[in-house]
């Protein structure tokens, strides 16, 4: 029924005005705004909408993950931008916030909205 749909995704936050200065200007997203919602441009065509909502709760769970080619670089460039990385008590991470252990190397941080967003590098 939807095979040949373009789907995308969408989440929420609690202002938009911050998340396109985070998303746009600290990220480096191409963003842009139609009807009062925002579009995240990223790459590979994978379009997803960002809208307002005054109520908002942030997920318990990670909303974007963005693959990199090296997690320590990333993390590094995060910092220096102002990002705090997010450390978990179950999670033996390292000083940099990276998990290690299984699957890809990965490290966590939030939006202004408190979503959570991380960089994973592949092993």
């Amino acid at each position: 029924m939807f095979a040949d749909t373009k789907a995308f995704s969408g989440f929420a936050v609690d202002d938009i005005e911050k998340a396109r200065e985070f998303y746009g200007q600290t990220l480096g997203l191409r963003t842009s705004e139609q009807h009062g919602l925002m579009t995240l441009h990223i790459a590979g065509d994978r379009d997803t909408i960002v809208y307002p909502k005054p109520d908002h709760q942030p997920a318990g769970y990670t909303i974007l993950n963005f693959p990199v080619d090296d997690i320590e670089e990333a993390v590094d460039g995060l910092v220096g931008r102002g990002v705090k990385m997010e450390r978990y008590d179950s999670f033996d991470q390292d000083e940099r916030g990276i998990f290690r252990a299984g699957g890809p190397y990965i490290a966590w941080f939030t939006d202004p909205a408190g979503n959570v967003l991380s960089v994973l590098q592949e092993r």
